[in-house]
């Protein structure tokens, strides 16, 4: 299997999924400007939308993050990443991964936008200050989403809230999610991912 990239976007979830499976992960780059991997591949060939993640499986590619991460998490349910497919609690993850994909990742898509105004970039932070919020009460209780167990929505959540020391969002406001972002930065899979993007020493 083969994951297309870009260092610290949203594909730094699936990666760091596939460490935390134990799954072997060819990574290809893929240069945001031309759309080329550093394979050599026209990007747009594998993934006509352009964005990453896209995954390259046996039975064709995958793409789309909050989708991705499931997907490899079924391939190895001993790794307890998802609850069982059709439980209560596969629901409430898909809820946090819906959330996290709607709410916050998309919601901080504009603050990167070259043409977003000042003072739209206010309202967005504004309004993704209260999305964080509502995270930091759950995290308040909770060591992890899912309650005590990682799960994929933890890889995704890690990923998303890493963005905000580019676009001025202190995470300091939220104090149990900060804590929760410093944790799950130490597990070994999460730093593997990390190094391996050039994202820490």
């Amino acid at each position: 299997m083969k994951l297309y990239y870009l260092p610290g976007a949203c594909s730094l979830s699936p990666h760091i999924v596939m460490r935390e499976a134990g799954i072997p992960v060819e990574l290809d780059k893929v240069d945001r400007a031309t759309r080329k991997t550093e394979s050599g591949k026209d990007y747009l060939a594998v993934n006509p939308l352009g964005y990453v993640p896209a995954l390259e499986t046996p039975d064709g590619v995958m793409r789309e993050a909050s989708v991705i991460v499931q997907w490899i998490a079924d391939q190895k349910p001993a790794a307890k990443l998802a609850p069982p497919q059709g439980t209560p609690q596969r629901y409430k993850m898909q809820e946090w991964l819906n959330y996290i994909s709607t709410e916050l990742h998309k919601g901080t898509s504009p603050l990167f936008h070259p043409k977003a105004t000042d003072d739209w970039k206010a309202v967005v932070r504004e309004r993704l200050g209260e999305r964080y919020a509502y995270v930091d009460r759950h995290l308040a209780k909770n060591k992890f989403l899912m309650g005590d167990q990682f799960t994929v929505a933890d890889a995704y959540l890690f990923t998303v809230a890493g963005w905000t020391k580019h676009v001025g969002i202190d995470l300091g406001k939220w104090p149990a999610l900060k804590a929760y972002c410093e944790r799950i930065a130490q597990r070994p899979a999460v730093q593997a991912a990390l190094k391996a993007e050039g994202l820490a020493k």
